[in-house]
């Protein structure tokens, strides 16, 4: 048991049942990859991880899904140094995000011109923070990239803007420098996610004592929570 609780996070027993956990995270990663699709169809660019997933979707002919799941997979190999625990909602979250992105891209129109793109990307970002909302209210483990963000943040001691900040000007760099599709929509989801899942995340949060900011990407220097805001 002790080599478990090492490596892997389990939610504290509380008056939380397990499968309302459970069905939480279950609802939230989907939407996620609704809202993933939402905002690759609306055409005005993406967030720095979709920026970098698009863009070698774009030059391996591989789906988007397929190369989120392969990249959400590496960065938890990345965990190992850092010495992060994994969650049964890690696991998940790898998995789900990515085959549900692939299953309603074909069902989701693609924007007919600028402002219809700006109309479905801002549903997008309504319905990411719905999943983010949930998934994180779930409170079954990280997702693999914020993982690696807290681990940075514990094993640096350095403020969690710093990090989240400089990881996704890393990542959206490589993503662009390959073809990803950095654009409007880039800065205005940077914008916009941290208010909208603010906002709804109190209202999912099964563990209220967690809530705290809703965020764990404050520009405070002490320690995140241990889930924050990307699911994906």
């Amino acid at each position: 048991m002790k080599l478990l609780s090492a490596i892997f996070h389990f939610p504290e027993r509380g008056d939380v049942a397990l499968w309302r956990r459970f069905l939480s995270v279950i609802i939230g990663l989907p939407l996620y990859g609704l809202a993933v699709a939402l905002m690759i169809r609306a055409g005005i660019g993406l967030e720095p991880w979709g920026v970098f997933h698009q863009g070698i979707a774009n030059r391996t002919g591989i789906s988007y899904g397929v190369v989120s799941i392969i990249v959400g997979a590496g960065v938890l190999l990345l965990w190992i140094p850092l010495r992060q625990k994994l969650g049964v909602g890690t696991a998940m979250n790898v998995i789900i995000i990515g085959l549900s992105v692939d299953l309603f891209l074909p069902i989701t129109p693609v924007a007919a011109n600028f402002w219809f793109g700006v109309l479905e990307f801002s549903i997008g970002i309504l319905v990411n923070g719905l999943a983010i909302a949930m998934y994180v209210g779930g409170g079954l483990g990280a997702g693999p990239r914020d993982g690696l963000m807290t681990g940075l943040v514990n094993r640096f001691d350095k403020p969690v803007w710093l990090v989240r900040t400089s990881i996704e000007i890393v990542v959206v760099a490589m993503g662009w420098l390959i073809g990803g599709p950095l654009g409007l929509g880039t800065i205005y989801y940077a914008l916009t996610i941290g208010p909208v899942a603010h906002v709804l995340m109190p209202w999912f949060a099964l563990d209220k004592n967690k809530t705290g900011s809703g965020s764990g990407s404050g520009s405070g220097s002490g320690k995140p929570l241990h889930e924050s805001f990307d699911g994906d």
